[in-house]
């Protein structure tokens, strides 16, 4: 029977009420996997596409070269939307929407990712430099105030002490949170996901409440 590592990424804590959200991912690749073998791992990440510089992909792929298993991923995008990454991958992959996907195949659908992400960002950079030329404020208008300067430096200085994992660990309990999950479930999925608390600890579910936004 074949083996697969599985891995799912969302961007935020937000996409999990969207077609990219974790619970469809999951869906997908459970599907796919029903008649096609087992998965021996899964990994979860909340990162944005553009950063090929994720923990929990990084561990993806390490499980797979030592386990002799497939990367397993719902969505080419998820994996990445950067065409020159996805062609020097060194681990086999299946994406569930395009499972014929193969060595020459791959360049032509990632190129095309690529493509899309560069859309987003020229249609961005568009939108916000009309408004500039309406010649209204671009950001939250009350970041201008005194007020608001004093809040945005309170936040600068609270993320300057957070841990970076326990960042990403956050917006992920947010999620599992709004599926739900209990503390300690929420815990399990993140040890399962490899996850570490800011002193390389496992997740308890008290762990989790003190990452839990107020």
């Amino acid at each position: 029977m074949k083996k697969y590592v599985a891995y799912y990424r969302v961007s935020t804590a937000k996409q999990g009420q969207s077609g990219l959200g974790l619970e469809a991912q999951q869906a997908s690749v459970q599907g796919y996997v029903k008649n096609a073998g087992s998965i021996v791992s899964e990994f979860v990440e909340v990162e944005s596409g553009k950063n090929n510089s994720r923990p929990q992909l990084a561990s993806a792929i390490a499980e797979s070269k030592a386990a002799g298993a497939t990367l397993l991923i719902a969505k080419l995008d998820r994996l990445s939307r950067d065409a020159a990454y996805i062609m020097t991958l060194d681990v086999p992959f299946v994406a569930v929407d395009m499972p014929e996907l193969n060595t020459l195949t791959k360049g032509i659908f990632a190129s095309m990712a690529q493509h899309e992400r560069e859309l987003i960002s020229t249609r961005t950079k568009a939108a916000l430099q009309a408004k500039k030329q309406r010649g209204e404020a671009l950001g939250n208008v009350s970041n201008l105030t005194d007020a608001g300067r004093l809040k945005g430096q309170q936040v600068r200085q609270e993320n300057a002490k957070t841990n970076a994992a326990n960042v990403q660990a956050a917006m992920l309990i947010e999620l599992l949170r709004e599926k739900g999950k209990s503390l300690r479930e929420i815990a399990n999925v993140l040890n399962a996901s490899g996850y570490k608390t800011r002193r390389g600890c496992s997740y308890t579910a008290a762990a989790v409440q003190r990452l839990i936004v107020k």
